[in-house]
């Protein structure tokens, strides 16, 4: 019988570039009730309505939002400091948190942070990180992505924090997501077939979700 004293993790969902929490929370909210019954999901959105056309207009319902912004060819990038200001007043408001989830432009900033947090540089009034979720991230300073300074030292050391990566098989951002992997020093990982998208969870990689919220649970 399950122990009704249990607490859920509350994490905090970070949203793709100029989506929305309503947008990720729909995506999330597909994943099986054992999934998200076990789990207590806050969707904030970005600090800045999105300052151009969003990918998935036509598909999901405005407003859209980003977290901060970049260059073209994402070399450089305004707002960042901004954006963890923001991130960690939402966290003091709204928390504590145990862990964060990110997607996309979401995945990316979640994937530095608990290393921010560790250098002294973001985060420095909410609690440590516990573990990450993080759907087709990408590492700062890879081979797509300039490096925020805030960030440069992000990935100095292996980061020590509980993870789960899911990779896409067809997802533009997949060489990416598998690099960030070599930052986490116990990376878990679920692959799906599709693309660049929060993936619906067929029984292996539900089983992969349940074990990770298990370890999570031992550890809160």
């Amino acid at each position: 019988m399950e122990d009704q004293t249990q607490r859920k993790p509350r994490i905090l969902c970070l949203h793709g570039f100029r989506t929305s929490g309503e947008i990720l929370k729909q995506l999330v909210l597909r994943w099986p009730e054992s999934v998200i019954q076990n789990l207590d999901l806050v969707f904030p959105d970005g600090q800045f309505p999105a300052q151009g056309r969003s990918d998935v207009e036509g598909t999901f319902d405005p407003p859209y939002y980003e977290w901060f912004q970049a260059n073209e060819d994402f070399s450089g990038y305004r707002n960042f400091e901004e954006c963890l200001a923001y991130i960690e007043d939402f966290m003091l408001k709204n928390g504590p948190f145990d862990g964060i989830l990110g997607f996309s432009q979401g995945a990316i900033l979640a994937a530095a942070l608990p290393g921010m947090q560790a250098q002294g540089v973001a985060l420095g009034k909410v609690e440590k990180i516990k573990f990450l979720i993080v759907i087709s991230g990408a590492k700062f300073g890879g081979n797509k992505f300039g490096m925020p300074e805030l960030a440069s030292k992000a990935f100095s050391k292996p980061i020590d924090c509980l993870s789960l990566h899911f990779i896409g098989e067809k997802d533009f951002m997949k060489e990416e997501s598998v690099a960030l992997l070599e930052a986490f020093q116990n990376p878990v990982v679920i692959h799906h077939p599709k693309g660049h998208t929060v993936p619906k969870l067929d029984d292996k990689s539900l089983e992969i979700m349940v074990n990770f919220i298990d370890s999570i649970q031992r550890m809160i």
